[in-house]
């Protein structure tokens, strides 16, 4: 007798870029996994010669460069993006380093289903030179954020985020290497997440289902200086 082994759709995903796309590679290399809950279905640039999109095209990946610059307006560019989206019946879109801002009107159409990955730890630090502006701080721990995206830039409600100690000698060079190496990590980890139904957007919160980390101690804290052994 053969067991029926059913398999809930895989969630079709854009993911756009304007650069070496490095958070893009990340979720390709996860979605890999046979169980992982999401394909990248389409990989857009909003500029032609990123090196991710060069990157995306050579494993075989749907690519197209949507250069904004042949449009005369953020709407008209915006409309030609939905309907590509459309076309390739796309459930879930994922910034990862898109340096365009989009309209409330397109924001609000994926609502609940569009996300980015930000280098701070929101809501600190928004907008650009997230680690001149955390060195400059004085912060002792810095990371980064996924969110859901909203008409506000980086103002979303806060799907998952990952903590890096910042080192007394960092630059905003090292610190970017190693809040990088978190987003590598978060990134694919909050889109299985969404991709699973597991965030749930309430008002201004997301409530997500810790339903793989039974040998993850949740109370565990990151300390920046470490205390020393004594704990003090």
């Amino acid at each position: 007798m053969h067991r029926a082994m059913i398999q809930a759709r895989k969630k079709r995903v854009a993911v756009l870029i304007s650069g070496r796309g490095s958070n893009m590679q990340a979720l390709v290399e996860a979605a890999r996994a046979p169980d992982y809950p999401a394909e990248i279905a389409l990989v857009v640039s909003n500029r032609p010669e990123a090196p991710g999109l060069a990157w995306a095209k050579a494993q075989g990946l749907a690519t197209l460069a949507l250069n904004h610059k042949l449009y005369e307006s953020r709407e008209h560019f915006e409309g030609q993006l939905q309907s590509v989206l459309e076309l390739s019946r796309i459930d879930l879109v994922a910034l990862a380093g898109f340096l365009r801002l989009m309209t409330a009107p397109f924001v609000e159409r994926w609502q609940g289903r569009m996300i980015n990955i930000h280098p701070s730890l929101l809501p600190a630090f928004k907008g650009l030179h997230t680690h001149e502006q955390a060195l400059a701080a004085g912060v002792r721990i810095s990371g980064c954020t996924v969110h859901f995206v909203t008409p506000e830039m980086d103002g979303g409600p806060i799907i998952a985020q990952a903590a890096v100690p910042v080192l007394p000698d960092d630059t905003p060079e090292t610190l970017a290497d190693r809040v990088l190496a978190a987003e590598h990590k978060l990134y694919p980890t909050a889109l299985a997440r969404v991709a699973r139904d597991q965030a749930a957007w309430t008002g201004d919160v997301v409530s997500v289902q810790l339903v793989e980390n039974a040998g993850v101690n949740q109370e565990q804290a990151l300390f920046s200086p470490w205390p020393p052994r004594a704990g003090y």
